[in-house]
Formats: structure tokens, C-alpha cells, sequence
């Protein structure tokens, strides 16, 4: 079951995604690659920081050549 409303402080896979400009697949990307941790939530609904969502995207950038840079909406 999604959050209603999730902890202070903290968003859902979904929000962190809305809050950065990314996809959700960007998030999970960024927790597998080590640019974002979990704070909390299940296994198949995490949290995340508000703070850390914002770290992890201005910390994200491109590691191969011809990698597309995601542009500030």
C-alpha cells in the first residue's frame, strides 16, 4: 500500500522523483549506484530525505562520454 501520507520530512520513491524532475527509475538508479539512501519505509515502499533527494540531484552528473545531462525544467 502507497503512504497517505508519508513521514515528515521524507518522500516516497514517486515524490523524490517529482521533487528532483527525474523519473522514478532515476531514483532506484540513484540508490543502486550509492547517490541516494533509504531513511526508512519497506523494502518495496522506501523514503527518502528531502534534504538527500536534493543532494543526490545536484550531485548527479554525466560519467561517459555522450551521456545526456538533465536540464533544470
Amino acid at each position: 500500500m502507497e503512504y497517505v501520507h508519508p513521514p515528515t520530512g521524507t518522500l516516497t520513491t514517486s515524490l523524490a522523483a517529482l521533487a528532483a524532475g527525474v523519473q522514478p527509475a532515476t531514483i532506484r538508479d540513484w540508490v543502486r549506484r550509492g547517490i541516494l539512501t533509504r531513511c526508512g519505509g519497506t523494502p518495496k515502499r522506501p523514503v527518502y530525505r528531502v534534504a538527500d533527494v536534493q543532494a543526490a540531484r545536484a550531485a548527479t552528473k554525466p560519467t561517459r562520454p555522450g551521456q545526456r545531462v538533465a536540464r533544470a525544467a
